[in-house]
Parts: structure tokens; sequence; C-alpha cells
């Protein structure tokens, strides 16, 4: 009687290949269990600092909202050296852009058009595109010279546009007809509006940029208005300033009678008392930053409006 022979060779090769697969799909298994875990805990830890750098710009906020701080004052900045945790707030005045929805329903057009000339667009695109915003807040169905109204909206497929109301939100400026060529030329244009401030451009507060457009002079022949407000030391928020009390003083220093141009005039005032409060709120690399527009902040304030962002 004879023996079964033992397991051929190539048989033990294929089990013993089989085996080796195994371990490394196990091997693979367990690294992509860590990783995610791993991720889970980043995601977990991420949530933490976020929420903790949020309570610190929370911390900003109340800070700048403090009508006795001035915008100057060291303690809109902290820093604990300890935990890495700290915020840094910004005050700064909303009368220092343009209210969009002011220029808009006081149908000043041609100010939109110096604007968007100023720009670089030509003066066709701007006209175009001035006519279509004044189109879009204004209550009627009426198309301007070069305006758009529902019918346009419709045929590029877009429907219940325009709104027929001032905008509620910078971005639905976004929605109006030719806004794709200003993003063209002028990507930070959000920068130069508002919806908040008071109505006119503060002298005190608006660069030389805006202050041009809006009397329709050269930048060069602006300057000198900021640097007045700046003081001799030539900076803001020291004890030199010498802010405008009025804006007709303002412009009588560029030399524009206010009288033989009131549409001018009207464009501009001096200390408007919406104000803009941006605090950056940062904890173990996490940082989160909160903006809050109020008015009146140093009487009876208002809340107008609360955004949040996420920094990276």
């Amino acid at each position: 009687m004879t023996l079964s022979p033992s397991i051929p060779a190539r048989q033990r090769g294929a089990a013993l290949l089989a085996v080796i697969w195994l371990i490394a799909i196990l091997a693979l298994a367990c690294m992509a269990a860590l990783r995610v875990i791993s991720f889970d805990a980043e995601i977990a830890s991420a949530k933490i600092h976020g929420s903790r750098a949020r309570q610190i710009a929370e911390m900003g906020v109340a800070v700048g909202s403090n009508p006795i701080v001035k915008r100057s004052d060291p303690i809109l900045r902290q820093l604990n050296e300890e935990t890495g945790e700290g915020f840094e707030v910004r005050i700064v005045s909303e009368g220092g852009r343009f209210n969009i929805n002011a220029i808009l329903l006081q149908d000043d057009k041609a100010l939109m058009r110096e604007i968007l000339s100023k720009w670089g667009l030509e003066l066709e695109d701007a006209q175009a595109i001035a006519d279509a915003l004044g189109d879009w807040v204004d209550s009627d169905d009426n198309v301007a010279l070069n305006g758009a109204e529902k019918d346009d909206y419709e045929k590029a497929g877009r429907i219940n546009q325009p709104f027929n109301r001032p905008f509620y939100d910078l971005g639905e400026m976004r929605l109006v007809r030719g806004m794709d060529l200003v993003e063209a030329v002028r990507p930070d244009w959000r920068d130069w509006f508002t919806i908040w401030s008071g109505g006119a451009l503060d002298v005190n507060e608006a660069s030389a940029e805006l202050i041009a457009a809006a009397a329709e002079i050269p930048v060069d022949q602006a300057e000198i208005i900021p640097e007045t407000v700046r003081g001799t030391d030539g900076q803001r928020d020291t004890d030199d300033d010498s802010p405008f009390q009025n804006a007709a003083a303002a412009l009588d220093l560029l030399g524009i009678d206010v009288n033989g141009r009131p549409d001018i005039a009207r464009r501009f005032t001096a200390n408007d008392a919406t104000t803009r409060i941006e605090s950056i709120g940062y904890a173990d690399g996490a940082k989160r930053k909160i903006n809050v527009i109020v008015r009146n902040r140093t009487g009876k304030p208002a809340l107008l409006e609360r955004t949040e962002e996420i920094i990276p």
C-alpha cells in the first residue's frame, strides 16, 4: 500500500500567493481605515478650533462695538502668546463707499457712467450698464435707452428679472446685464459700493479715487482731500487729523462751486454715521472673520448686517 502524494508544489505556490494577496489587501484596508480616522480627527479638530476662532472674533466685535473705543485704539489687536489665540479688529466708515441704491434711485446715471469709464469700459458699454442698473431698481417695466427690462432677460432665458426694487445685497448686482464686463475689467468692484451708508460719499473716509469719480476730476487733484484729513503727519486717526465738518468745505478746496454744480454737491457728505466692524479671530491655525455693519455706533446703535467668513 502506498501513501497518496503530497500537495503539488504549484498548488502550494498558488496558496502562498493568495495569502500574500490577502495580507496586502488587509494592509491596504487598515491604511485606508487609519486615513479615514485621521481625516475625521482633523475635521473634528478643525471644527473645534474654528468654533474657538469664531468665539474670539465675536469678542473682537464686542470690543469694536464699544462706542468709547477709537479706530486707532491698541485694544483692537490682542494676542495671547501662550495659547496663540487673538483677534484683530478694523473699524471703518461705510460712508467711504458709494451707495449704489442711492445713486440709482436718484437717477444719477452720469456718476455711474463716470465710474465705469474710469475703470476702462468703453463709453457705449458704460451707458448700457448704467441704464441696465437703473432699470433693475426702478418700479416700472419701461426700458431705458440702453437698458434691459423683463423681455430682455426672458430672451436670455432668465425669468422674474429684473427685481424692480433696490438691491438687498451687492451680490445681486452681478445679475444685471453687462456686469460681466465690469467683473472682467474691475474684479474688486464690490469694494467701491455699499447698500448701507447714509447715501452720499463721505469726504473724510473716501479714497482719492472715489472722490475723483464723484467730483469728475483727476485723481491727483482729489488727493488733497485725504491728505488734508490725515494732517501733517500723514497718518489717519492721530491727534493732528483735520476732518471736514461739511462737504461744502471739501468741495471748495477742490475748486468746485456747489451752487454751480448741485449735481456734484449732492454726491458728498461728511461724517456718515454708518460703521463697518471687521473682526478676525484666530485659534491654533483656524481663522474666522465676522463683519458687522452698525448705524449710530456712538449713539443708539442699530445692527444693519452681520456676515461670517472662513479665512484659509
